[in-house]
């Protein structure tokens, strides 16, 4: 953890995996993340594997740095305690539809009632200026009609889902670089805002940065789909004993790969001078690629590339990644003790900032684990959070 963001508030009321990607990389940066949970838990606790009933590993994986309090929010009492919170809050952050935030009483107006400054952000399946607006969406659903799984056709046609929550994930980079956003706009202004950032378009714009394509122009110059990304030959290539990606890309890249190979009389084309007409022939060339490939071995495929300085990487099963030499030597997976689940790995923060000091990470909170000291940070008696815990208003930790 970094302290980019000490002292600076967010509450978090997300659930399963777009949010609670999103607040970890904020929590990652030194902000004090309050986890805001229904008294049954964020519904991302329960998928196995796990220990624990409530501690599943997507959720441990997704909720490092941040503090737990569980709210029964349809009490009265307690949308009072997250109104009393919001009051001091930098940003709030959820993943509901409009509506249903609303209803909860923790919508954009009623929270900015309150605290005219605060960052709200919110990603929803859909903009709420479209026909979608109050349809639910979860990642399959976004893969499905973002184009993404149609991209991803087996050899018959047949769509299918990228084996990932990608769409969780994209669009919670977004979400995270939101509030970014707006915590920067509240420190340079002092004022508040609202963002919305929906799953859809947001993943609709993430796919067609490249495969927009001729469609960019008016009127069309091609259809939309970047040609080298969807040539049939580009693929991992099969070597004499695994599987390893080769790519070159430059003049002088390609150049050296065919001397490589013995086709070096292609050079002598002028279509392979020209870096337009070789992206024309690229599915060709890759081809070449794909025949040379079963001559050798894996390794001897990585020397003799890296020889060259062409970009060249091996296959690797997920399980194979423990073993990676460079994760290992920059200690992406980390050896760490969770006080409620014991010994685990874990993966840290992806981010190396200079000239600040890391932090210890704090793992990912049991349910209601800081609900007493939230609310005393608010400003509840002892009386007043003995009455709250029992109530059931808020879980007693």
């Amino acid at each position: 953890m970094y302290e980019l963001l000490k002292e600076t508030r967010i509450l978090d009321l997300t659930t399963t995996y777009l949010g609670p990607y999103a607040t970890q990389f904020l929590g990652d940066m030194g902000a004090d993340i309050i986890k805001i949970e229904p008294l049954t838990g964020d519904v991302g606790r329960s998928p196995l594997p796990s220990r624990s009933p409530d501690m599943g590993a997507g959720f441990i994986n997704s909720n490092r740095n941040k503090r737990s309090i569980a709210i029964d929010l349809k009490q009265p009492e307690g949308l009072d305690v997250v109104l009393k919170l919001a009051r001091t809050a930098d940003a709030l952050v959820h993943n509901m539809r409009p509506k249903a935030a609303q209803k909860l009483g923790i919508g954009y107006d009623a929270i900015r009632s309150l605290n005219s400054g605060i960052v709200y952000c919110f990603s929803a399946g859909f903009g709420q200026g479209g026909p979608y607006a109050e349809e639910p969406a979860y990642d399959d659903i976004i893969q499905a009609m973002s184009g993404l799984a149609s991209l991803n056709a087996d050899s018959s046609g047949a769509p299918r889902f990228l084996p990932t929550i990608v769409a969780d994930k994209v669009v919670g980079l977004h979400l995270a670089f939101a509030v970014s956003s707006g915590l920067v706009h509240r420190h340079k202004t002092g004022e508040g805002c609202l963002i919305e950032i929906p799953m859809f378009e947001s993943m609709v714009a993430f796919l067609m940065v490249e495969h927009l394509a001729g469609r960019s122009f008016s009127p069309p110059l091609g259809g939309a789909g970047y040609e080298r990304l969807l040539a049939p030959n580009r693929r991992p290539y099969r070597t004499r004993d695994g599987f390893v990606a080769i790519m070159p890309y430059t003049t002088l890249q390609w150049t050296r790969f065919l001397d490589c190979i013995g086709r070096d009389d292609l050079l002598a084309q002028d279509w392979m001078k020209d870096p337009v007409q070789r992206s024309a022939n690229v599915n060709m060339l890759y081809g070449l690629i794909a025949d040379a490939a079963p001559g050798k071995t894996t390794a001897e495929w990585l020397v003799l590339m890296d020889e060259r300085d062409i970009p060249c990487g091996r296959v690797n099963h997920i399980d194979e990644l423990f073993g990676e030499p460079h994760l290992a030597a920059v200690g992406l997976f980390e050896d760490t003790n969770h006080p409620s689940e014991g010994a685990m790995r874990s993966i840290r923060s992806p981010f190396k900032v200079s000239g600040v000091a890391r932090q210890p990470d704090r793992s990912a909170p049991p349910l209601g684990d800081s609900g007493r000291a939230i609310l005393e940070e608010a400003g509840f008696s002892a009386s007043e959070m003995e009455a709250l815990f029992a109530r059931g208003v808020v879980r007693r930790p």
